[in-house]
């Protein structure tokens, strides 16, 4: 089979990549100097000309909650753009098989229970990265409303909770929760930092997981294709708390210092953790535990530093 998958160049790309070869699939992940997506006649092209039986759309201008504060606009037309230029061209040359990779930050925000998928749409998103938020609902619908007229055509989405693993950013100013907490904790540990500053009262709850189990689930997908739901949660179905995170990221790192608060940071959603049900019925294989997680990114992150 042959699979194109966009974003090659980023962290779920890059997995992915690495994932899928090992299980014998003829992969084309193009970089973004290769194949810039937000040009809408070269990715036509590309996909015309390429032909996959399968596109895996991972692609999207992503960061954490500093950057999507800092530029929302960019992060609104870009990721727009990017989805209806791949999936416009995917359904124009007929490509049969799209799998769309969208982020739980679609849901509305405020809510204490599991999000579950008919959450889309129901009520107001969260300020801090609502353009991202507005680019992957367009993509979700455009993919149903895709399948919905044509039916030669099928066009799904899985919606991961937070992701985080080896090729992550660690960059304070555009990397997630995970990866900002290791290097912010690493960079303590070298310098023999006392303490660490968590924005917020550490309360805050978020769902991660390891993107490794995401390549699983993506390679049960496509090989189980016609029983997969056209959009459905993944996650752990549980979550941990903002501090609970950055104790995690100490103990593996054994940096024993103390942790600071500022709770005039913003925070974003108090929580967010999806409902799996539609995909427990579906996929059943374990998670990997938190501190096994955290410790094979950290020694990707020791490697690159």
């Amino acid at each position: 089979m042959k699979i194109l998958i966009t974003g090659g160049s980023g962290m779920v790309g890059r997995n992915l990549s690495r994932y899928l070869q090992a299980e014998s699939f003829r992969l084309h992940a193009p970089s973004r100097g290769e194949l810039d997506l937000r040009n809408r006649p070269a990715v036509e092209a590309y996909i015309n000309e390429l032909r996959p039986d399968l596109i895996i759309h991972a692609a999207g201008r992503v960061g954490g909650i500093q950057a999507n504060i800092s530029t929302p606009y960019d992060f609104l037309i870009e990721n727009l753009d990017i989805g209806s230029n791949v999936i416009s061209a995917a359904v124009n040359a007929g490509i049969p098989r799209l799998l769309n990779l969208g982020s739980s930050c679609i849901y509305p925000r405020d809510r204490d229970e599991l999000l579950t998928e008919d959450l889309i749409l129901q009520g107001p998103l969260e300020p801090t990265n609502e353009g991202y938020a507005i680019a992957k609902i367009a993509a979700l619908r455009l993919c149903e409303h895709a399948s919905r007229q044509n039916p030669n055509l099928s066009y799904k989405t899985l919606i991961p909770c937070n992701l985080y693993g080896p090729f992550d950013k660690f960059d304070p100013h555009h990397a997630h929760l995970i990866p900002a907490v290791i290097n912010k904790v690493a960079s303590a540990a070298k310098g023999g930092t006392a303490t660490v500053e968590i924005w917020g009262d550490g309360s805050a709850r978020r769902e991660f997981m390891f993107v490794e189990d995401l390549c699983k689930i993506v390679a049960t997908a496509i090989n189980r294709w016609e029983s997969l739901e056209s959009v459905t949660n993944v996650g752990l179905g549980h979550d941990y708390s903002v501090l609970e995170y950055y104790e995690a990221v100490a103990g593996v790192i054994g940096w024993t210092g103390q942790f600071t608060f500022d709770t005039t940071k913003p925070v974003g959603m108090r929580r967010k953790v999806v409902d799996i049900s539609r995909l427990q019925k579906w996929y059943s294989n374990p998670k990997t535990p938190l501190d096994q997680g955290i410790t094979r990114t950290y020694q990707y992150f020791s490697e690159m530093t």
